[in-house]
């Protein structure tokens, strides 16, 4: 036997390596019990359900090792250790994908699945950075050094008690016996392998079949006549009246209203809720918050991946463009960026008059506090409903006023956490809550502190709007995004169920409603109020997904309300009273709970299935609506075949800031064609990415069109007058366009609105001596920031 054959590792050693590679499984999966016990999830980590577990992990190693031993044989064979070495990476790339997953299962309850295909790259990077990025990296590091080191320790402590398999036949039946065992255990998302379901997800997702069958080139135009239900419940005055929505990150049912689960944590929107109208099994159509815009404001159907990921948007009819073409003011406001979600393309797809997001707010407002990472959300949910009330409105243009809030989000860091902690432990002695209840609060006391501070702000809103135009002619619509995901849920249908209220000056009588609805029927249930009251311009046929909100004080539950879980995720669909998830079909019952499953599903599933395939033909196909009834046909820049395959070679169109990346290189080198090209095209996917606006302002001017370059930047300084680097570019056009006069004048513009004045103190200076020069004076400083704040309401 010569020295090669003596160094080649053999099934002795392949088999240590499963055998290390299950070992490291099993801490993994004992870590996942042990924390979800911690968290107050679990009663006990010693179960039936980590039986499960361990069985579909010991399924899994057998799956691995049979996948596995082909390429170990084969390299092996070639050079010896080289199959060894290649399995032993493989196997500590797979325990660290799973190690995450886990992590990622920990924090949301949720694994990760196909819905992983909806995010962008930048989006995954926003979401980690302010859930903890930097301090999340440290862990996982250690985490990831941990692992491979029990896996190294557990393939020496092997060797002494393993006996040898003399031959690869009864290796492999054993094997694959022990996968196809753990195939027929019930597996659910606790106790499966994550990176397993994972895989199967992305398979299942890549490979459906959606090819829609029907012959109805639009199958959801209908008639606009809705039931006016809403009519009898207001006393609607003369003038149209204003929209105010509020939807509350996270604001699930079982944390608001009367037998909450985790009840007393929101005292004022309890409160509000026996003053208005409330439904109390309301459900969001999504179960994240990419899709609650379309859903509540456009009743539109998801796409793949969430309407807003659409690469092309259908023609559409939403609240903002029907209440927009009557005469309202359409405004939409939060306190991250609108970027994330791709929120901004679709706000500017329906021609929103203002805007305001993270990067508006400006000096006199305080961000949210950064986690370990230092990093922050934005501004959180008092800073937000502050700056809105210091914004003027007209006294007699109706408002459609749009809210989305953030603070009850990871990190989960309200101003004065503090304080607001120490309310909770003050809840807690007070309340009558069970033992486990209890034990999730005090192990999620931050998250429900937040909530506390989200309830006093919104609160502070209420009360600080009757101040404005025309508030006793206000209509306020409050709803959750979707419940908090931290939380332990009681069963799949917990995370849409979302309470809605309606809250009026104008109301005649209160009503709780225990009837079941969704987002998808609020927006036809508003408009067919008002178009029963005034002469609105309505188009003749509509697409809505929902229909007029049950206004049934008893549980009922009539509608078919598809679900969509993630991005990419449609596994939820109600019919009547059954809900299919996941294969199984429950009977809802009161309050949202499920009955036991059982199995005459098909009928649902088919349900489900037809629903897919049209889903996907209306979204791809440009099928919701013809051009005939767009309010406001999609404006998408244009760009010529050469043009497209230009950009296409230097940007993948992903990362927005990449492509600005890529356009400031090409304007330094003087392409400054090529750089407006690609600005205008990074613009067309992210139209709120500031830097590319600026950049195409200096390239402008760079090129001697000064005129369109000062059009450009006060725009950005009109949506962003905290944005330095906005009043930066501009004093240098001024300058070069001797705009001595304009240049004076943004000096005060920009000490009143920027923190950051002091970086580009040369600037300002300049402006001034430039301006004494040439003898010019101006208005006072106070009429100048007065009209400046006037602009940025544009």
């Amino acid at each position: 036997m010569n020295t090669s054959q003596l160094d080649r590792y053999t099934l002795k050693q392949y088999t240590r390596l499963m055998i290390s590679f299950f070992g490291c499984l099993l801490v993994l999966t004992l870590f996942q019990y042990g924390i979800l016990y911690f968290k107050g999830v679990l009663d006990t980590i010693w179960s039936t359900s980590l039986l499960k577990a361990i069985i579909h992990q010991i399924g899994f190693t057998a799956l691995m090792g049979i996948i596995m031993v082909f390429p170990f044989n084969f390299w092996e064979n070639l050079r010896p250790r080289y199959g060894f070495n290649l399995v032993f990476v493989l196997l500590g790339i797979v325990l660290i994908i799973e190690a995450m997953l886990i992590g990622y299962y920990c924090t949301t309850l949720v694994p990760l699945g196909s819905d992983l295909l909806g995010y962008s790259y930048s989006d995954i990077k926003i979401t980690i950075a302010n859930s903890g990025g930097l301090m999340l990296s440290i862990y996982l590091f250690i985490g990831i050094v941990i692992l491979i080191g029990i896996f190294l320790g557990l393939y020496r402590v092997t060797s002494k008690f393993y006996h040898r398999i003399s031959s690869m036949y009864p290796f492999t039946i054993i094997l694959f016996s022990l996968f196809l065992g753990s195939l027929f255990t019930d597996g659910k998302p606790i106790n499966q392998n994550k990176t397993q379901y994972l895989a199967i997800n992305l398979y299942n997702s890549s490979t459906e079949d959606n090819t829609y069958t029907s012959n109805e080139e639009y199958p959801l135009i209908k008639n606009p006549t809705v039931e006016n239900v809403l009519g009898e419940y207001f006393e609607l005055k003369e003038e149209k009246p204003n929209i105010v929505f509020i939807m509350v990150e996270g604001l699930g049912r079982d944390f608001m209203g009367e037998g909450a689960e985790y009840g007393g944590f929101t005292p004022f929107l309890d409160s509000l809720s026996t003053q208005s109208l409330y439904w109390e099994n309301f459900l969001s159509n999504t179960g994240r918050t990419f899709g609650v815009l379309p859903s509540l404001l456009g009743s539109l159907p998801f796409g793949k991946s969430g309407f807003m990921e659409l690469d092309e948007f259908p023609n559409k009819l939403t609240l903002f463009s029907v209440l927009k073409n009557n005469g309202y003011h359409t405004s939409f406001y939060q306190g991250t960026n609108s970027s994330f979600d791709k929120v901004d393309r679709f706000l500017k797809s329906e021609n929103i008059d203002f805007v305001l997001d993270k990067s508006g707010f400006g000096v006199n407002y305080q961000q949210q506090a950064e986690d370990a990472a230092g990093s922050s959300w934005g501004y959180p949910d008092k800073e937000l409903f502050k700056k809105s009330i210091s914004l003027p409105r007209a006294e007699k243009q109706p408002r459609l006023e749009v809210y989305m809030t953030i603070s009850t989000h990871e990190p989960f860091i309200p101003p004065n956490q503090a304080y607001y902690e120490q309310e909770v432990a003050k809840l807690l002695k007070k309340g009558n809550y069970d033992s486990r209840v209890e034990n999730v609060i005090e192990k999620n006391d931050n998250v429900f502190a937040t909530l506390l501070y989200t309830d006093e702000s919104i609160k502070w809103f209420m009360d600080a709007y009757k101040s404005q135009p025309n508030y006793e002619n206000t209509i306020f619509v409050i709803t959750g995004d979707h419940r908090l995901i931290p939380i332990p849920q009681r069963n799949n249908i917990s995370r849409f169920h979302v309470p809605l209220i309606m809250y009026s000056p104008m109301l005649k009588r209160t009503r709780k409603m225990s009837s079941v609805s969704s987002h998808f029927d609020v927006t036809p249930t508003i408009l067919s109020m008002l178009k029963n009251r005034y002469e609105l311009k309505m188009p003749k046929k509509v697409a809505w997904m929902g229909g007029a909100i049950d206004m049934e004080t008893s549980f009922r539950s009539t509608k078919n309300i598809p679900l969509m879980r993630n991005k990419n995720e449609l596994k939820e669909y109600i019919s009547g009273d059954n809900l299919y998830t996941d294969g199984d079909v429950v009977e809802l019952e009161d309050n949202m709970n499920v009955s036991s499953s059982f199995s005459s599903g098909s009928k649902i599933e088919s349900q489900l299935e037809s629903f897919k395939s049209m889903n996907h033909y209306v979204t791809s196909e440009n099928k919701i609506i013809p051009d005939s009834l767009a309010i406001f046909t999609i404006q998408k820049e244009k760009f010529t075949d050469s043009e497209t395959v230009w950009l296409n070679s230097v940007y993948d169109g992903k990362d927005s800031d990449k492509g600005y990346f890529k356009a400031r290189d090409l304007a330094w080198n003087k392409k400054w064609d090529q750089a407006l090209l690609l600005c205008r095209y990074n613009l067309s996917e992210a139209p709120s990415h500031i830097d590319t606006k600026i950049l195409m302002g200096r390239v402008n001017s760079w090129k001697g069109n000064h005129k369109e370059a000062i059009k450009i930047l006060k725009e950005c300084i009109e949506v962003n007058p905290n944005y330095i680097d906005s009043y930066a570019a501009l004093f240098d056009i001024y300058y070069w366009s001797d705009h001595y006069k304009e240049g004076l004048e943004l000096t005060y513009i920009v000490e009143e609105n920027s923190a950051s004045a002091h970086e580009i103190k040369d600037k300002i200076d300049r402006a001034r001596v430039l301006a004494r020069k040439a003898g010019i004076k101006i208005a006072s400083k106070t009429k100048l920031t007065a009209s400046n704040s006037l602009a940025a309401t544009k």
